[in-house]
């Protein structure tokens, strides 16, 4: 049987065609990925809320932050980013000015309204938990990371978190610890119960010196006295604010009672104390030895 004639011209020029079909189709798709990362680092991100600042830049994304709220001054760097005000007094045209493409917000954020106007102006705003409690910032990780397209480098860090966790001592013990909150030129206040303070004295294994109320209190002298604390308890900003420490032994009651007559007080980072950040399992840990060192 005759075998049919085969142009080896035709056949080479076949061969080109397959070739020069699959480059082709190789350039198109490096192109859509070209493309998708171009568009991610191109994003113009405002942050909302330290702890969703703090997040982004372990994710190593802060190159994409145009604008942050006056509570992200964590870390140092942030602070050189306009700042769009305190986060639970927002105002939409202060955000929209910067011309953001997306928005990573606590939902402690507030007012609503604010935020949706900037929703309805065709931004994306994403939702990033707030709750007060250590669950939640493996939530809060993996949210800001799906948002980045960071999800790899997510889960390394809430991997990374979830270690610190396990480290945290776990005995309980019985000291009476009083967080007052202090900021300049507000009345200094004593943390109750249902605060993030009392939150983080619980998990360090103390007890809120303050009971029989909900939030914050100003400071009594009677009230002080009666609930005896141990150990006080301020954020470095509160600490600041009151003008160092002899100042903390002239607040009211504060001399009369054990912690006062003892000198006894610790200062912690406001992010991590009251924030739930990344750093608070060191917070926890560092109040849980101030409290076993001093008994």
């Amino acid at each position: 049987m005759a075998r049919p004639n085969r142009n080896p011209i035709a056949t080479a020029n076949g061969v080109r065609m397959i070739l020069s079909i699959a480059r082709g189709i190789v350039a198109c798709c490096a192109l859509l990925v070209l493309s998708a990362q171009s568009a991610q680092a191109n994003e113009r991100i405002v942050s909302i809320g330290g702890d969703v600042t703090e997040i982004i830049y372990a994710l190593n994304a802060q190159s994409e932050l145009i604008g942050r709220d006056s509570t992200s001054t964590y870390p140092e760097a942030a602070k050189a980013l306009p700042d769009i005000g305190y986060m639970r007094q927002l105002n939409a045209e202060g955000i929209l000015s910067l011309k953001p493409t997306l928005i990573l917000a606590s939902d402690q954020s507030l007012p609503a309204l604010a935020l949706e106007q900037v929703r309805n102006s065709g931004i994306n705003v994403v939702s990033i938990p707030g709750l007060p409690a250590l669950e939640t910032v493996p939530k809060k990780i993996s949210t800001v990371a799906q948002a980045l397209g960071k999800e790899q480098e997510g889960q390394q860090l809430i991997a990374h978190y979830e270690q610190q966790l396990a480290a945290m001592p776990k005995n309980k013990l019985s000291t009476k610890v009083l967080f007052v909150m202090n900021y300049s030129g507000t009345t200094p206040m004593a943390a109750g119960q249902n605060t993030a303070a009392d939150a983080i004295i619980g998990f360090a294994g103390g007890t809120n010196a303050m009971q029989g109320f909900n939030k914050y209190r100003p400071l009594s002298q009677e009230g002080i006295i009666a609930a005896a604390p141990e150990l006080l308890l301020l954020t470095t900003a509160g600490y600041e604010s009151l003008g160092g420490e002899e100042k903390i032994w002239q607040l009211p009651g504060i001399s009369q009672t054990p912690a006062g007559k003892n000198r006894r007080f610790l200062v912690v980072d406001d992010l991590a104390s009251l924030g739930f950040s990344l750093k608070t399992p060191e917070v926890i840990s560092t109040l849980h030895k101030s409290m076993e060192d001093n008994r």
